[in-house]
């Protein structure tokens, strides 16, 4: 038997951001394509959905998530600013901040210049002051242009100073693959900053968690890197009116089943999903934990999940190489958990190369539903 916990309404691999084909930085020679405004409520609640759906709840897209949390927590805290480049009138790269402008004015939605170093050195500079900024990196890539800020300052000032002070800072930053951006505006960086001490690390798969856990990491008195996989805005899930705060290091099991465990993040969530539906069809249930936070880790769950089943794939976008599912492997190996295994530990993970710009070579790149049906069915065979 099993049981299924949606986590979106459409597949992300057939879905598209609202300007999948936008530059890497604005300038005097290219022009973003302008982003989607804000989806009337009613059209989103009124596109095929169940009537008998519990009262409160409605259907937004995975943008609309982030900017509904980032609108209540400026609403409820004149602490809360957001800047970045262009999040101001253009509304952001991919249109998530669209309308905050309007809402809030230029002092708490400001647009910067384009320079990472500056905008989070400001950022931690703006926390310390006792301010809860919020910054947009236009591609999680560009990070690495702010990494002494991020892993220098931001991450270690609470420690150096003996906890006198705290950095509150949220640093989004949409990333990974399928929008055809290429080597420089696609990759998964998540594990680098996994890596860094005083860093907390989110990766919401699902509208609600996209909300509940930007509310969260708003409150939390520590730097918080917030990874939005570019392919999910677009994609639609139930959010319930009002709702409130995810806490962070929390899993979520989406779907459970006896054979075997599927750990995945982000994007990968869904496409697992999917690949467990495909796999009951043949007979193999499959469990489907999404870490949701993969620092903190609720390595707790992960463990059960794998103890009930006996079989564990790990699967993430990123290169195998070093990557984060490599650090779940060894929480595994590590733990009692290793008793119950049926099977070798087994990774599916992107290739250890940089992401291609034609389409094909894109997808092929990094892991795809039949991907995970496959690396599945063949865990069932090692007995």
């Amino acid at each position: 038997m099993s049981a299924t916990i949606p986590a979106t309404t459409s597949a992300p691999e057939s879905a598209a951001p609202e300007s999948p084909g936008a530059p890497a930085r604005p300038n005097a020679h290219v022009t973003l394509v302008p982003p989607t405004r804000p989806t009337e409520p009613s059209a989103v609640r009124g596109a095929g959905q169940d009537a008998s759906r519990a009262a409160g709840s409605r259907v937004i897209t995975y943008a609309e998530a982030v900017r509904e949390a980032m609108a209540e927590a400026m609403t409820a805290d004149d602490r809360v600013f957001l800047f970045g480049e262009d999040v101001g009138v253009y509304g952001g790269a991919f249109g998530v901040s669209a309308g905050l402008f309007e809402r809030f004015g230029p002092e708490r939605v400001r647009d910067t210049p384009i320079s990472e170093l500056g905008i989070v050195g400001a950022a931690v500079g703006a926390a310390l002051a006792g301010m809860r900024p919020i910054v947009e990196i236009q591609f999680s890539d560009f990070t690495n242009q702010a990494m002494d800020q991020i892993v220098n300052q931001a991450a270690k000032i609470h420690f150096m100073l003996g906890g006198a002070v705290h950095v509150p800072l949220v640093l989004r930053a949409p990333g990974g693959s399928g929008t055809g951006a290429a080597a420089q505006h696609s990759q998964s960086l998540e594990a680098w900053f996994a890596h860094v001490p005083g860093l907390k690390v989110v990766m919401p798969a699902t509208p609600a968690d996209a909300k509940g856990l930007l509310l969260a990491a708003i409150d939390d008195p520590n730097p918080v890197i917030f990874l939005e996989h570019k392919l999910l805005y677009p994609t639609t899930g139930e959010v319930a009116e009002g709702a409130g705060r995810i806490p962070l290091g929390q899993a979520a099991v989406r779907r459970t089943g006896d054979d075997v465990t599927i750990v995945a993040t982000s994007v990968m969530v869904p496409r697992a999903l999917q690949a467990a539906e495909e796999l009951a069809a043949d007979g193999i249930e499959a469990t489907v934990v999404d870490p949701r936070t993969i620092k903190p880790l609720d390595a707790p769950t992960i463990l059960t999940a794998v103890k009930r089943t006996g079989r564990v794939l790990l699967v993430q976008e990123a290169p195998g190489t070093a990557g984060f599912m490599a650090e779940i492997a060894a929480r595994i190996a590590e733990s009692d958990a290793l008793y119950y295994l049926l099977a070798p530990i087994r990774r599916l993970c992107g290739l250890d190369a940089p992401i291609p710009y034609a389409p094909q070579l894109e997808k092929a790149s990094v892991p795809q539903v039949p991907g995970i049906v496959a690396a599945a069915r063949d865990l069932m065979k090692d007995l």
